[in-house]
């Protein structure tokens, strides 16, 4: 069997787990890492004395410490090559996966002569592109009673539809759940769209309503929070992991399509569209928020739940809970967009309708970009190369630059972004 790749990425994540105060055996079962793998990667910093904990690391600061610790790890590039082959048998994986393991499709495939690819790469791109139908296992987990303020279970579950009575549109409302498994209290958010503005800001609101943070976030396997639905690759997008930084929390996401791995989460759901959304009108998206929130407080949370021998979820809460959660930072969560970019000849990249100026050294790269309501940030390979003001949607940054330039033969070009270098040609009369 081929042997899996890793990232800068890929070990940091094993490291925030780590220094979140999980055990090795925990981040293996957790990340679907040999134990082994763990060790190794973990050598460094125990050699260097670093304990979980102590003192605050960012991701940022892992990736520097990683960066030194395996220098080979800053060319490797993600294993995508020869998806290509695999493409045309799209319909026959996708039938076999019915009834088929992705080991014995990518056996097949090879014993027939139809493929050469490793299983490894085989396996991440059906978790890529068929990860509905990859979702099947057969590996049950058995989750015990979680510690109070450990944890937190989340998922979005369907309401119904809903007609918008000032512009009589219609809408489909899904509801935001987060629940504390120790307590049972839960937080409902009702939303229209299940983007990544609305997954962090449902966080943030949780976080408010509870009066604290849990230490450890079970999201569902949803692409608005991870990257990827598959168990052995749960990279998380960026606007999640920073709000996880921010808020000091640790994100270990349930396996794709598992209800079991989040089961306080999965149950509630017929609960909340019975008892809160049936037969009931709402005047606004806002007057429908500010509901859920008083029927979480005051109809939910006075239930008389039988996992808790009959007590109520708030009485257990305030009593054990509550104090257990990680404190809220005293400034709030700013949320922030990330996105990505391509820079073009012109040496600008387009973040919705607006034009924003970058190095002259980044054309042709892909960059990510991490916008908020006051500003504007664009990263390359991690590194922060250039931070505007935000714009008005259709304006764009320098415009006396003239013509869209682009280096010659230019040794010493500047990394403004908005200067053309000495030797330059315009993009206009170039013939490629």
């Amino acid at each position: 069997m081929a042997r899996r790749t890793f990232t800068v990425v890929d070990i940091v994540e094993i490291y925030v787990h780590w220094y979140a105060g999980r055990s090795k055996s925990q981040v293996s079962a957790s990340l679907g890492v040999d134990r082994k793998t763990i060790r190794k990667y973990l050598a460094p910093a125990e050699k260097a004395g670093i304990t979980p904990g102590r003192p605050p690391m960012s991701e940022t600061d892992w990736a520097k410490l990683l960066k030194s610790w395996f220098p080979e790890l800053t060319s490797r590039k993600l294993n995508q090559v020869r998806w290509g082959e695999i493409e045309p048998h799209r319909d026959y994986v996708k039938e076999l996966l019915k009834t088929t393991t992705v080991t014995t499709i990518h056996q097949r495939l090879r014993d027939e002569g139809k493929l050469k690819v490793s299983l490894t790469t085989f396996r991440r791109w059906v978790h890529e592109n068929l990860p509905d139908e990859a979702a099947r296992s057969k590996v049950t987990v058995l989750r015990d009673d979680v510690e109070p303020g450990s944890e937190a279970q989340i998922d979005y579950g369907f309401l119904g539809q809903w007609i918008n009575p000032t512009t009589g549109k219609r809408h489909r409302i899904w509801a935001f759940v987060m629940v504390l498994p120790a307590s049972r209290h839960m937080f409902v958010r009702p939303v229209t769209h299940m983007d990544q503005h609305a997954w962090t800001l449902a966080h943030a609101e949780a976080f408010r309503f509870f009066g604290g943070v849990p230490r450890r976030l079970v999201p569902d396997n949803l692409k608005t929070g991870v990257d990827k639905p598959d168990l052995y690759d749960p990279k998380i997008n960026r606007s999640y992991a920073e709000l996880a930084t921010y808020y000091g929390t640790l994100v270990d996401p349930a396996r794709a399509s598992k209800p079991k791995d989040k089961p306080r989460v999965e149950r509630p759901m017929p609960y909340v569209r019975d008892s809160f959304w049936s037969g009931r009108t709402f005047t606004s998206l806002e007057h429908m928020q500010a509901e859920a929130l008083l029927w979480a407080r005051n109809v939910a949370a006075q239930r008389q739940c039988r996992p808790l021998g009959g007590a109520k979820p708030l009485s257990v809460f305030e009593a054990v809970e509550a104090k257990a959660l990680l404190p809220l930072p005293e400034e709030p969560f700013v949320l922030a967009r990330w996105s990505q970019a391509t820079v073009g000849p012109h040496i600008h990249i387009k973040v919705g309708r607006t034009l924003y100026s970058v190095p002259w050294k980044l054309i042709g790269r892909r960059v990510d970009v991490r916008s908020t309501a006051t500003m504007m940030q664009v990263f390359h390979e991690g590194e922060l190369v250039k931070t505007h003001t935000a714009l008005e949607q259709g304006k764009r940054t320098d415009k006396n630059t003239g013509s869209p330039a682009v280096c010659v033969g230019a040794l010493n070009c500047p990394d403004t972004g908005n200067t053309p270098p000495p030797v330059i040609l315009e993009v206009s009369r170039l013939k490629l």
